[in-house]
Formats: C-alpha cells, structure tokens, sequence
C-alpha cells in the first residue's frame, strides 16, 4: 500500500487489523469521501476565483478539469484499498492497469477538450494569429486530436506491456499507402494552410490568376479557393494551383484604391493644354474617381496618327473599375466632340495606279453599275 495514502488512516485501519477486507474497504470508502470533499472544496474556490475574470476561457478549463482530477485521487484510493485486500497477485495487476487505462482515457478527453478550446482561443485573435483561423480551425482541431490520440494509445500499451513495433511497422505501410493515393488532396490540404498562413489575398479580394481569370476571393477552403468572376461565374480552383501560380492581387497594397489608365489619342495639331484641362476636368468632377491621390494626365507618345495621353486615376475599390472607365470614357468622348478636338482611327485608303488590260471598259471609263463586277479593290479599314 502506498505509504502516502496509509499513513492519515493507520489509526482507523488498526481498529479492522484482523480483517484484511474490511480495512481495504475502509480505505476505499474514505477514499470516496476525501476525493468528493476535497474535489468540491477545491474546484469551489478555483471557480470562485475565474468567475470574476473577464474572459469565459478559464472557467471553461476549470469545467472540464474537474472529473479527470477527481477520478485520479479516487483512483489512486482504490488502488490503495486493494492493496490491503487478499486478493490474487494476477487479479490485482489487472484492476490497477485497468484503472490505469480509465484514467489515461480521462486525460485523453480532457486534452483533446482543451486542444480545442485552446485553438478556439487562439482563432478568436486571428488579427495576432494569422495561421489559425474559423475556416482552419477544423484542419488543427483533427490534427490535435490525432496526436492526442496517439499518444494516449502509446500510454495504454505501455500500461499493457504490449510490443508496438508490429503496429508502428504495420502504420507506417498503411501511412506510406494512404500518401501516395491522396497525394493530389493532402497537397491541396497543405497549399491551403500554407495560403492562409502566408495571406497573399483575403475573402473580398479582387485578384487576376496566371490564366487570366479576374475575380473576387468568395471562399477559402482547405482544398480549393473559389473566385467569382465579373460575369457571375463561380471558378473553383484547387489550392495546390494557387499556391504555385503568379496571382496579382488588385485589392493588396496599403488600400484597396485601384488605379485606372485610360489612354486616348488626339489628332496632330490639337491643342494639347486643352487635352489636359479637359480631361482633368472629366476625372475630377467623376463621383467614382478618388479626389486623393489626385487625377493627372500624361503626354505619352506620338503615335503614327496621334498625339497619345493617358489620363491617370484612382477608383475606390478594383469592383469599380468597369463602370468608372464606361463614364470616363463616355464624358471624354462626348467633351472632345463638343471642343472639336478630333479623335483620329486607324484607315488605310488604297489608291489604284494601273488597271490590268483585261479590265471591262465600264470600269476603265468610271462607269458602274450593280451588275457590273468590279475587278480591282478599294478598301477602308476603320
């Protein structure tokens, strides 16, 4: 019997010195007793003291504390109350083991209670804890659970005397197999923890994939990022995809303002001053264009047939950028025709020199008709 345990009841424990069995029982009733007494006494005051704290998180680990804590002393009690007890060698260790496994399944519960109220905590502060969020707190819950797990069944076969090699070789064969047929769905599972912890784009983003694609982040999963494109489309893309491509994220930066370059070109001889205030006008009298940073207008290029601008501005959110170049676009046409400040278009005129002598002689003499099949060309490409 454990010194510890006998030595508080060595007075009541002589009264039964005759009787092996009424002294084992003794121990395992009072046992009973002092675990409840100190269990409720203990927990009284521990509640008392996290009730007035702020936060829920300490009274809930108190909550699920209290059974393990309470089973271990009686346990241990039990156990002593055997000890006394005739009872066969063979019959006693396997009691005490079978005990032994109760509480390690106690304490198996209560971490993996606590795992789960920790990352609980910890997604609730996703603004420190950028890896553990609601939409992954899932992935870490199980990953816990399978640790926890693990190590509690390690704990049982240790009490068991049971050799785990066979069934560490025979885990890790069937490890090596499950790797390999869901290698597409664990790289997947990975890319998307790797995404979260790593925020190159957040839900509500705009961003342009490798591909083209250009839409706004719906949902993150742990197997697929889904995109919803200009056009009401939905595109699922597997998270392994997107954690290896180039993605261009138009909401990233200090602010989601997204800048707009509209390019318009102007006939030689134009009045360039005249470019720049009207355009300048346009943009800021626009309700969709920022005010900050300012519009401003650049003198690009002389083209083949153009004096070539650029007018520079901001949107509040990339989400705008259609409708904003549709009215910038419109007020500028519509300002240029009002200013007459031509906007030339690309024309090609092809001018005939010499026509073959077979031609009909209508033709040669610059009479046609609908009947008449015309044999050389003229064309204007607009």
């Amino acid at each position: 019997m454990n010194p510890s345990v006998a030595a508080p009841l060595q007075p009541i424990l002589d009264l039964f010195s005759g009787n092996p069995w009424l002294q084992g029982s003794t121990v395992i009733l009072l046992t009973f007793v002092a675990a409840s007494l100190f269990t409720w006494v203990i927990f009284f005051i521990v509640d008392k003291i996290t009730r007035k704290t702020p936060i829920e998180f300490d009274n809930q680990v108190v909550a699920i504390l209290r059974p393990p804590v309470y089973y271990t002393l009686l346990a241990t009690g039990v156990s002593a109350g055997l000890a006394i007890m005739p009872i066969s060698a063979r019959l006693f260790d396997i009691l005490t083991k079978s005990f032994k496994t109760a509480g390690v399944v106690l304490w198996t519960v209560f971490c993996i209670r606590l795992a789960l109220l920790l990352l609980d905590r910890i997604a609730a502060l996703s603004d420190r804890f950028s890896l553990i969020q609601r939409r992954t707190l899932t992935l870490f819950d199980n990953g816990a659970k399978i640790i926890i797990f693990a190590i509690g069944a390690y704990l049982i076969f240790v009490i068991w005397n049971i050799d785990m090699t066979a069934w560490l070789a025979s885990a890790g064969i069937i490890g090596i197999a499950v790797g390999f047929a869901a290698k597409d769905t664990l790289a997947n599972l990975f890319s998307g923890v790797f995404i979260v912890a790593d925020a190159p784009y957040k839900l509500g983003d705009y961003v342009v994939l490798e591909s083209g694609e250009r839409g706004k982040v719906i949902q993150i999963g742990l197997r697929s990022t889904r995109l919803l494109t200009r056009d009401d489309v939905e595109i699922t893309i597997p998270n392994s995809i997107m954690g290896n491509s180039k993605i261009i994220n138009q909401s990233g930066g200090p602010s989601e303002k997204f800048r707009l370059r509209i390019k318009v070109g102007v006939a030689y001889g134009s009045d360039i001053d005249q470019v720049r205030t009207i355009l300048l006008d346009i943009a800021r009298s626009e309700s969709l264009v920022c005010t900050y940073p300012a519009p401003r207008v650049r003198f690009r290029l002389f083209g083949p047939s153009s004096l070539d601008f650029e007018l520079l501005c901001w949107t509040h959110n990339p989400a705008l950028k259609g409708r904003t170049t549709d009215r910038l676009n419109d007020a500028i046409y519509k300002a240029f025709q009002k200013a007459a400040i031509e906007i030339p278009y690309s024309k090609q005129d092809i001018y005939i020199r010499q026509l073959p002598d077979n031609c009909p002689h209508e033709i040669r003499n610059g009479n046609l008709d609908d009947n008449v099949a015309f044999s050389g060309s003229r064309s204007e490409d607009r």
